[in-house]
């Protein structure tokens, strides 16, 4: 009975021990985990209008060399027909399905492979610059997009900026216009 007393006389000791330790590991997990979660965005999202520059600006993707970033359409329910980009030295691109091939000065976009085009997402990739003659030395490139959903194509244009730092995000994907919400994307005047 003695050993029994004792013990119970430690356990009133150290009650307050173990909710002070148990605090103290919860609160140290989560500002962890909040850290990493910070320093691992993985989605950037705008809205179908803000992604066309409706609203005067020009929207921007990053590209890293430690990862590759994704531009997805799939939210908005629309495929990719036709992409541009205007300086292919520094960034390549792949697509999760079949995109429009055509070249030359009359591409017939209802005909061959742009008929069959079903891909949602462009995958873009930063590679070290390649010398390609008559391309000028920039910071950044221009990348076009044409999509086709709901019975309309569509034009996109993104800054594409190349990141040499630890990436931000790994997809940036574009979300359908808001229904009845005034000012989620400004009006053109015409």
């Amino acid at each position: 009975m003695k050993n029994n007393t004792k013990s119970s006389g430690n356990t009133a000791k150290n009650s307050y021990f173990l909710p002070i330790a148990s605090l103290i590991f919860s609160v140290a997990m989560l500002l962890l985990v909040g850290r990493a979660v910070a320093n691992n965005a993985v989605l950037r999202s705008i809205f179908s209008c803000q992604a066309q520059g409706l609203g005067g600006l020009v929207p921007t993707i990053n590209v890293w060399y430690q990862q590759g970033t994704n531009l997805s359409f799939i939210p908005a329910g629309e495929v990719i027909k036709k992409v541009w980009l205007n300086d292919p030295s520094q960034v390549t691109m792949d697509f999760d399905g079949p995109v429009c091939m055509q070249f030359g000065p009359k591409p017939n976009a209802s005909s061959g492979d742009c008929k069959n085009s079903a891909a949602n997402v462009i995958q873009l990739r930063r590679i070290p610059k390649l010398n390609i003659p008559g391309l000028p030395n920039t910071n950044n490139t221009l990348l076009t997009v044409v999509t086709e959903g709901q019975g309309r194509n569509k034009l996109y244009t993104f800054r594409v900026i190349y990141g040499t730092d630890n990436p931000e995000y790994h997809t940036l994907a574009i979300f359908p216009d808001p229904s009845g919400q005034e000012g989620a994307c400004a009006k053109v005047s015409q």
